[in-house]
């Protein structure tokens, strides 16, 4: 058990009016949370979440079975649990681990290599045609739709596709290089 556990412990004994110390019931709580989840991250929580449950219960008024009311109030946890994961589809989230999502080092040739990448897009970029250019910009920087760029430019959709085209075979043979 964690050091939260044994402060949870110390919190529990020390409520007023009790026959019973809930804090004995914790591992009990944590294998019934294992048995039904399978999910050890997640067996702290919930015991927390029953405790909190049954400390404001206590608060209220005395309860004359604390350990069939706490093992109620676990079933319930685990059914309200149910229900917000089942809401907020948590079986679609994935995990972020360093494997599947390495953390990318910001070491100076990386910044110094990726300045002089922008810089020779920018000057692909300039040896376009402005019009071509200006098209360009317009779909890829600012995300306009080929019609919005036709109404500004003046210049039929066919007319739009072909300039962005020509962009970019000029910027791939330009950065292949």
């Amino acid at each position: 058990m964690d050091g939260s556990a044994g402060s949870r412990a110390g919190i529990l004994a020390a409520s007023p009016g009790t026959n019973q110390d809930l804090a004995a019931f914790i591992p009990a709580l944590r294998k019934y949370f294992m048995r039904q989840t399978g999910n050890m991250s997640s067996v702290d929580d919930l015991v927390q979440d029953v405790m909190v449950r049954m400390l404001a219960r206590r608060a209220q008024d005395q309860i004359e079975n604390p350990e069939a009311y706490l093992f109620r109030t676990a079933a319930n946890v685990l059914r309200d649990r149910a229900r917000r994961d089942l809401v907020r589809k948590t079986e679609l989230h994935n995990e972020l681990t360093e494997l599947e999502h390495p953390v990318e080092e910001f070491s100076p040739e990386r910044v110094i290599s990726g300045r002089e990448e922008i810089a020779r897009v920018i000057a692909a970029l300039e040896e376009l045609p402005q019009r071509t250019r200006d098209i360009f910009l317009m779909r890829r920087f600012d995300g306009l739709s080929y019609t919005d760029i036709s109404a500004r430019i003046g210049l039929s959709v066919s007319g739009i596709e072909k300039q962005i085209a020509k962009a970019a075979a000029h910027l791939a043979r330009r950065m292949s290089k």
